[in-house]
């Protein structure tokens, strides 16, 4: 099999994420990001969309990401590494949940103002993964995010969460909702995944798709 060829990209990305993961570093301010290093994969989303909870499903971890009922929760750039700390050959970042937050519009701003600085400024960025709720589609904070990063020129896709909480009669039409919305847009990758952190659906084909986006940008893993 080539090295593109979708069964040993499955495969490799299954052992990607089967190997060591863990925290290494918190940034509130864009001076207090890590050194430029590894390849980075960012993940975004309106807050209480389940990123924490599809960060744990990707890495097949029950706490790696903290989980929240409280909109908000995460107030910092995290960062993950991927592999052994030193010679890991990816970075996941769990970016601030933006639209509602319970916290004041100073903090908002703030956060707003690192998520933009760091989308501009990170060479080592490769792709934001955008998640939206896939019981209730694209919301205007969404849009917007998209036209952050339509604007950063920043490749980025969309990852539907929550199947299992999505009516299946509205599965498709949720898809084809934001496959048209992305269709103009010049830095949104066409395909989009609809995921679920509870039965692991999608979480497969997302593990691949990030093992492609490393085989393309030449990562040996």
């Amino acid at each position: 099999m080539s090295e593109t060829d979708p069964a040993d990209l499955s495969e490799r990305g299954r052992k990607l994420f089967a190997g060591n993961c863990e925290f290494i570093w918190a940034a509130a301010k864009i001076d207090g990001l890590p050194p430029m290093g590894p390849l980075e994969i960012a993940f975004a989303g309106r807050s209480n969309v389940g990123k924490s909870s599809l960060l744990n499903a990707l890495t097949g971890r029950k706490a790696l990401a903290r989980t929240s009922n409280t909109p908000g929760r995460t107030q910092q750039l995290n960062f993950f590494v991927v592999g052994t700390p030193g010679e890991e050959p990816l970075r996941l970042v769990d970016m601030p949940g933006y639209g509602f937050a319970a916290v004041s519009k100073e903090k908002i701003s703030s956060w707003t103002k690192l998520m933009h600085a760091y989308l501009r400024g990170r060479s080592p960025l490769a792709r934001v993964f955008v998640l939206v709720d896939g019981r209730h589609g694209l919301k205007p904070p969404d849009l917007e995010m998209f036209d952050l990063l339509d604007s950063s020129a920043m490749s980025y896709q969309v990852i539907l969460t929550k199947k299992d909480e999505c009516k299946k009669s509205e599965v498709e039409t949720r898809l084809e909702g934001v496959r048209e919305a992305l269709a103009r847009r010049p830095a949104a990758h066409p395909e989009v995944l609809f995921t679920s952190s509870e039965t692991g659906e999608g979480i497969g084909e997302l593990r691949e798709g990030i093992a492609r986006l490393m085989v393309e940008r030449g990562v040996i893993f």
